[in-house]
């Protein structure tokens, strides 16, 4: 089962989320005309083995957009951030997963939790 670690609502099932895209491709500027450019960047894709970066957003929780890195052979999670420049700077830098701390919740989800309960929001 993939679990994914939101930084801000702590370890979720994957099923919490909606998988957006490939987080390394770089699409040609808007102003750009070259339908070739456009037609590369949008339909022909790679299909990696090994680490690979990807859009997650969190539907079910905190309705975030998430970078993360997972290995695509072992389905492995090895760091998941915020996928907005001022919501990262917010955080705390993100967490590297670890056996140690795969159960735990973040610091940042354990405040987010207790301002939510504060409001009568459940989490």
């Amino acid at each position: 089962m993939l679990r994914i670690d939101c930084p801000v609502c702590g370890i979720r099932d994957h099923s919490e989320f909606s998988y957006g895209e490939d987080a390394s491709i770089t699409y040609p500027e808007l102003s750009n005309t070259d339908r070739q450019a456009w037609y590369e960047a949008v339909f022909l894709r790679d299909n990696p083995r090994g680490l690979h970066l990807e859009r997650w957003h969190h539907v079910q929780g905190c309705r975030q957009w998430l970078i993360v890195a997972r290995d695509t052979l072992t389905h492995d999670i090895s760091s998941v951030t915020l996928a907005h420049p001022k919501a990262a700077s917010q955080l705390k830098a993100p967490r590297k997963l670890t056996k140690g701390n795969a159960g735990k919740a973040s610091s940042a989800s354990k405040t987010a939790m207790s301002k939510n309960a504060a409001n009568g929001v459940a989490s």
